[in-house]
């Protein structure tokens, strides 16, 4: 009975060092206010697929941000997921074109972009209808390396 316990343990372990190893940057929403999020980066198949699966929490700042190479209708569901979650799904040109708001925890019903999008933030749920982030809103992602070149 312990085997199983301590497997499961150190798999949450692995999950939360590969989570911290991820790239970051800082994602603007300009609306009436503009909005700022400190995200991790998943753009490799390998940290898309893991997402925030396992986590417990998320800071009101933060989130995580998915990165396509190219644009396609997506979906998502929340398995392995502990928290609800905000999808905000934004097109190529950088625009907001749907929100799912309050996605629920361990849901395995597909919620998709239903249009192709590049990119698709995911904040704690119920924090869009909060902040005032709206469909037509354009996002914007500040890396720190490059920040810190321009700076030179």
């Amino acid at each position: 009975m312990r085997l199983p316990y301590l497997l499961f343990s150190l798999a949450c372990c692995l999950l939360a060092a590969s989570a911290a190893a991820q790239p970051m940057a800082t994602v603007t929403i300009h609306g009436a206010e503009p909005r700022h999020f400190a995200v991790e980066v998943a753009a490799t198949a390998e940290s898309r697929s893991q997402g925030l699966m396992y986590r417990t929490e998320l800071a009101d700042d933060a989130g995580m941000l998915f990165i396509f190479e190219r644009p396609a209708e997506v979906a998502f569901w929340m398995r392995n997921t502990y928290i609800p979650l905000d999808m905000i799904f934004v097109d190529r040109r950088g625009r907001i074109v749907h929100i799912h708001a309050q996605a629920q925890p361990h849901d395995d019903t597909l919620i998709s972009s239903g249009q192709p999008v590049t990119h698709v933030l995911e904040i704690n749920g119920g924090l869009a209808e909060e902040l005032g982030i709206e469909t037509g809103q354009r996002m914007t992602i500040t890396w720190p390396e490059l920040t810190a070149g321009q700076a030179e």
